[in-house]
């Protein structure tokens, strides 16, 4: 009964979001809201032939039941309503560690977020878990014109098969008409997995900024990339990349590790799109809480280990205004 309760209060919320937001500025003058969100193993609870997902159904050791995936999918609509309601709802939001289109369709048409309408596009890579990202839009204001993997060659290289980039490229509303807009998502290798992680992860930034140049070779086309590198803006994989990191200096990052805030989610942009005000991590209170161990705040994560926690993420959402 409670949980019914809340699902109304939610769908009231979203109703005057969505409400609010369509009339809030003229066409034309509205900047484009990107939202980036690692959103920490969004599965559903059942096997899907062909990857290691066993940990995340009722029967593991997690323990991975309907009733916490509701929960979670009801979690991350949550703050993309509380997003919404202070600045706009997100045009587009890239997702990392989600597993397949069961989930994503799910996420749109059933949860309490298909108030928002947003449809999506998503990869299928080889990843051994089958873990992908995903590309929520408002088709209001991004008309979907292409979308495609792109696949990094780590195999080739005798390297554990990694997630693809999602490209996706669509038409946005600006000051000067109807523009062209790319956009990646990307998730690359983690740092955890030592030397072979750390190769995997320099291969997939080259085969990345390898796509990066090629569609820049267009004149004047705009690029947005985002998604969780696994890598601070001191990586020499940002060395040569041919866009712009967004952080915001001033915020401590998107991920904590043993107490240390580390910027290793980015959203980066074409030098041709202005940015009024740097990325910024949403910081909403519930996405949040206190370490015990090492002090300060720490994003309340969903599973502890093995532990069911009950948070929604590990890593805070990532957002940034465009203007054209």
């Amino acid at each position: 009964m409670r949980r019914l309760i809340y699902s109304f209060y939610l769908f009231a919320c979203l109703s005057v979001v969505v409400a609010q937001t369509s009339s809030r500025t003229p066409e034309g003058s509205r900047p484009l809201r990107v939202m980036s969100w690692n959103v920490e193993n969004l599965f559903d609870t059942i096997h899907d032939e062909g990857f290691r997902d066993e940990e995340f159904l009722p029967t593991s050791e997690r323990r991975w039941t309907g009733g916490r995936y509701w929960r979670k999918l009801t979690d991350v609509s949550r703050v993309v309503a509380a997003v919404a309601d202070d600045g706009g709802v997100p045009d587009l939001i890239g997702l990392c560690e989600v597993e397949n289109d069961s989930v994503m369709t799910t996420l749109c048409r059933r949860s309490v977020l298909r108030q928002m309408e947003y449809s999506y596009v998503m990869t299928h890579s080889e990843d051994e878990r089958g873990i992908d990202v995903a590309l929520l839009y408002q088709p209001v204001h991004f008309r979907l014109l292409d979308s495609r993997s792109i696949r990094v060659p780590s195999r080739q290289q005798g390297l554990r098969p990694t997630r693809d980039f999602l490209y996706v490229k669509g038409l946005v509303l600006t000051g000067n008409g109807v523009d062209t807009l790319h956009v990646i998502v990307v998730h690359l290798p983690s740092r955890a997995g030592g030397r072979e992680g750390d190769k995997n992860r320099h291969l997939a930034a080259r085969r990345l900024w390898e796509v990066v140049d090629s569609i820049q070779g267009t004149d004047g086309a705009q690029m947005v990339v985002m998604g969780d590198f696994n890598a601070d803006a001191r990586d020499r994989i940002f060395k040569h990349a041919p866009l712009r990191l967004t952080d915001d200096r001033h915020e401590a990052g998107t991920y904590s590790f043993r107490g240390y805030w580390q910027w290793i989610d980015h959203i980066l942009v074409s030098p041709s799109i202005d940015v009024p005000s740097p990325a910024r991590p949403v910081k909403l209170p519930w996405l949040l809480e206190e370490n015990k161990t090492y002090g300060g705040q720490m994003p309340r994560r969903t599973f502890r280990g093995p532990a069911y926690h009950g948070g929604t993420s590990d890593h805070l959402p990532l957002l940034l205004d465009l203007l054209f």
